[in-house]
């Protein structure tokens, strides 16, 4: 079992660098109390003078030239993006390295609060993903969430195939799930691709039903509603009208990137069909 960790730090001009990672494995099951050291260094320094690290190099540099570009082309961007945050969107995606957020979005930093994790999935019951909810609707004030999966997702692909993935298995049953629900309309379809693509739609739409659900958002948006019917009750006789059931936020967008076309396709989201009918249950507020 591990036993202990120990840290030795050397200062070099008022720095403190971690020059030697120990651990040490005591093997109680065997009454062996010897210490063996299972890792000497983690770090790249292996004496008092830092040696680069080859692997990490090319980002250091990237980020320079980053800098660089981006102050010529704005002086004023890294200041401006030192203040507070305040981002009208929040974005549910999947982890995939080929579907970065603000990148298909054409959103700069700043602009959109982002949580990613396998499948894009935002279950009810993890703290993680609702924590992102709580902390962007209640505290940034969003006013948009997006979900986005992708097509060609590895997540619905291994939840559509018989394997036992170990711990991943937990995860991906929430797609199986999503599955189980359309399954009749799912099985009807004989192309395998085509139904993977369904089911990528399918799992987002469910995601975007999730948050539908959420304490969250049903608070936030009964709160906007009556602002909104508030200041339509206090309008001038000259001001525009208000449709409130537009405006009404957070409002929820399904939509699925395709990374052979890098396009973006909005996905019809019917809450009233979907989760109208069903607010005897889901309803926390009435």
């Amino acid at each position: 079992m591990l036993h202990s960790l120990t840290l030795n730090t050397k200062k070099i001009r008022g720095s403190v660098i971690f020059s030697d990672v120990l651990f040490c494995h005591l093997d109680i099951s065997k009454g062996n109390q010897s210490k063996h050291k299972i890792a000497k260094s983690f770090s790249s320094f292996s004496g008092s003078i830092p040696t680069p690290n080859p692997h990490l190099m090319s980002i250091l540099e990237n980020n320079r030239k980053w800098v660089a570009e981006t102050k010529l082309k704005d002086p004023e961007f890294f200041v401006n993006l030192g203040k507070t945050q305040k981002p009208k969107y929040l974005y549910f995606g999947c982890s995939d390295s080929r579907v970065p957020a603000n990148q298909i979005l054409g959103l700069g930093p700043g602009e959109v609060f982002v949580h990613r994790n396998i499948g894009n999935l935002v279950p009810g019951n993890d703290l993680n993903a609702l924590s992102v909810l709580e902390y962007a609707v209640t505290h940034l004030g969003v006013t948009d969430i997006i979900v986005t999966g992708h097509y060609d997702c590895g997540a619905v692909r291994a939840a559509t195939s018989r394997q036992d993935l170990g711990l991943l298995e937990h995860w991906l049953r929430l797609i199986r799930d999503v599955y189980r629900t359309h399954k009749d309309y799912l099985d009807l379809i004989s192309n395998d691709e085509q139904r993977h693509c369904s089911l990528v739609e399918l799992n987002v739409i469910e995601q975007c039903l999730n948050l539908y659900k959420t304490g969250v958002v049903q608070r936030k948006r009964i709160q906007s509603r009556e602002a909104l019917e508030l200041k339509q009750k206090n309008a001038a006789p000259g001001d525009a009208p208000i449709n409130i059931e537009d405006e009404i936020y957070p409002r929820i967008y399904g939509m699925v990137f395709n990374p052979a076309e890098g396009q973006l396709k909005k996905l019809t989201v019917n809450f009233a069909q979907r989760v109208g009918s069903l607010d005897h249950i889901y309803g926390l507020y009435h």
